[in-house]
């Protein structure tokens, strides 16, 4: 017998709905936001495209910007939330890069509000708003410094350096081409994605690409090469 009451038993369903029309309404400011920018999209548009009237937006985002924030900060909060504890000590460093690559490689695996995400962080690319430079600053920064000491830790250094941080960048950079290039990779070499177990095989040739760049950063450090412009 359920011990719920009727008021109890309604507020499951009004939650599921109101969750619902929440997710519909980020759903379509994602895609028009990536459409059109910041700038170029209107609350209106977002809210007939969604089925819901303008005052869903101040009830679930306060206005346009929060709107915005929240369609720019879900997705990143989604995957770095995975990537907690990746620079634990007791993790080697090919267990460490298995953490941060492998959610980034699953994003391209999703369906298309990832791809609608991924174009809307293209357009900031592009058009970059204050919004997005704050949730780099508060969401992004300090994972990318946590690798970056990770990997001064495994090169023997005290502290990232330009060259180290350059490093961090462009071992993040490998991952997030199968995000925005998967379309030109299906075009290009089909085979490389269609394979049995390809997400596997991927992450897993990334995690080698990362070793063996680390241990050419050694290699220049140990030989005494800098970046300094040649005069």
């Amino acid at each position: 017998m359920s011990l719920r009451t009727p008021s109890q038993s309604a507020t499951g369903p009004l939650q599921e709905r109101a969750a619902q029309a929440r997710q519909q309404l980020l759903g379509e400011a994602t895609r028009i936001f990536a459409a059109k920018g910041y700038a170029g999209a209107t609350t209106r548009e977002i809210c007939e495209a969604a089925g819901v009237n303008l005052a869903a937006i101040r009830y679930y985002f306060g206005n346009k910007e929060g709107l915005y924030r929240a369609a720019l900060l879900e997705p990143i909060r989604a995957v770095t939330e995975r990537l907690a504890g990746f620079d634990a000590l007791q993790l080697d460093f090919a267990q460490a890069m298995r953490q941060v690559l492998g959610p980034l490689l699953e994003i391209a695996q999703r369906g298309d509000h990832e791809l609608q995400v991924a174009r809307l962080h293209l357009r900031e690319t592009l058009e970059p708003t204050p919004i997005f430079r704050d949730l780099v600053q508060r969401e992004i920064r300090p994972l990318h410094e946590a690798l970056a000491a990770m990997l001064a830790r495994h090169c023997g250094l005290p502290a990232a350096d330009a060259d180290i941080h350059q490093l961090a960048f462009a071992m993040v950079a490998m991952a997030n081409d199968y995000c925005i290039s998967r379309a030109y990779m299906n075009l290009l070499a089909p085979e490389v994605l269609a394979r049995p177990q390809a997400e596997t095989l991927v992450l897993e040739r990334l995690v080698d690409y990362c070793s063996a760049m680390l241990a050419h950063e050694r290699q220049r450090r140990h030989r005494g090469v800098t970046s300094a412009c040649p005069t």
